[in-house]
């Protein structure tokens, strides 16, 4: 079977359901991106504040605690061009002949904040957990909210992954 996602959890219990909802949410963004799954998977760790901080500092030296880091490994083009030129054939040989898939990037949520989150924007942890998990994978394909207009075309992609789910305000 493809794996589109492996979940870690770092300093934090495992849970059945945290790894349930990201391989949903994960399949449904690959899916409406038209990503095939033989080539390309995800690594989406869950863990404390204090690691996210450490992240945030160690990758992107800002002392800060934040609820998702993205680090994605390839540039948007990069990844649309390997995307575009592969065929339905070509992946069908992948999954036959085994390939390795590549890395599309990491994911680091910090569930306490996700948990707080929901809380302070008035809905379900579900909701916020499969917001964070979409938001990580735009970054991932090089999407951005740093300017208005960027962070229009973004929101737009995020909630449409959300509506396809039926995962609501």
């Amino acid at each position: 079977m493809i794996k589109m996602a492996e979940v870690i959890f770092q300093d934090i219990p495992e849970n059945k359901e945290y790894q349930e909802l990201t391989e949903k949410v994960i399949q449904k963004c690959f899916e409406v991106e038209k990503i095939n799954p033989t080539s390309l998977y995800i690594c989406v760790t869950f863990t404390t504040p204090k690691n996210i901080r450490q992240a945030n500092k160690q990758y992107r030296d800002i002392d800060k605690e934040t609820d998702v880091l993205s680090f994605p490994m390839f540039e948007q083009e990069e990844l649309d061009k390997m995307i575009k030129n592969h065929t339905l054939e070509e992946w069908k040989q992948d999954i036959e002949n085994e390939v390795l898939q590549e890395i599309l990037g990491d994911i680091i949520i910090s569930i306490e904040r996700v948990k707080e989150q929901a809380k302070e924007y008035g809905h379900s942890f579900e909701r916020e957990l499969a917001y964070m998990l979409v938001h990580g994978f735009y970054h991932l394909r090089g999407y951005d909210h740093m300017e208005e207009d960027e962070k229009k075309i973004m929101r737009e992609k995020e909630e449409n992954v959300l509506s396809q789910l039926e995962i609501m305000r």
